[in-house]
């Protein structure tokens, strides 16, 4: 029963896995093919890498 039992965890593990590389591929793809999509998660990215900074320097 031990031995089923991870088997099954490891196949959802695979399966979630799996549908986190489509999702990220599908994403690259409509970034590509929408570049207004590409700018807003590039601003994004940039805005919360400046929120993280902001915060870190809050917290010295």
């Amino acid at each position: 029963m031990k031995l089923l039992m991870r088997t099954f965890a490891a196949v959802f593990a695979f399966a979630g896995i799996l549908a986190c590389c489509l999702a990220m591929l599908l994403l690259v793809v409509l970034m590509v093919r929408f570049p207004p999509l590409l700018i807003a998660v590039v601003l994004a990215c940039w805005i919360s890498n400046r929120l993280v900074r902001v915060l870190e320097q809050a917290n010295r």
